[in-house]
């Protein structure tokens, strides 16, 4: 069982920057790809990022390409996801997702375990 547990959210100015942070705690054995995803109101979610266990492979969504980089610290359990630039439309709740393989995805129903998501507001 894995639980992720996300921080770092918040409200900034638009070009401003922000840096989130997913901390897993799990007991399961092995590597696991890990993903950030976001909702914004009245949308469906969205794939953002992705990474493999040692960071051999990144996937972004087109409109944050350039802009945010996922990274992870396996010594510390924790995922990161950094946001620069952020425009209005970055504007959502983010959610950190983890896979039971090392094969990353973007499609949210090919994760497992999710944490409960940190809200990030970008205003004009």
């Amino acid at each position: 069982q894995v639980q992720l547990v996300e921080s770092g959210g918040g409200l900034v100015q638009a070009g401003e920057s922000l840096r989130l942070s997913c901390a897993a705690y799990d007991d399961t054995v092995g590597p696991y790809a890990m993903g950030w995803f976001r909702q914004a109101p009245g949308k469906e979610r969205e794939f953002v990022a992705t990474i493999t266990m040692f960071e051999s492979t990144t996937s972004y969504a087109d409109s944050v390409k350039d802009r945010f980089t996922i990274s992870r610290d396996n010594v510390k359990n924790t995922l990161f996801l950094e946001m620069n630039s952020l425009k209005p439309e970055d504007t959502a709740d983010y959610y950190c997702a983890a896979r039971t393989s090392n094969i990353i995805s973007r499609k949210s129903a090919e994760y497992t375990y999710w944490g409960q998501g940190t809200q990030v507001t970008v205003s004009q």
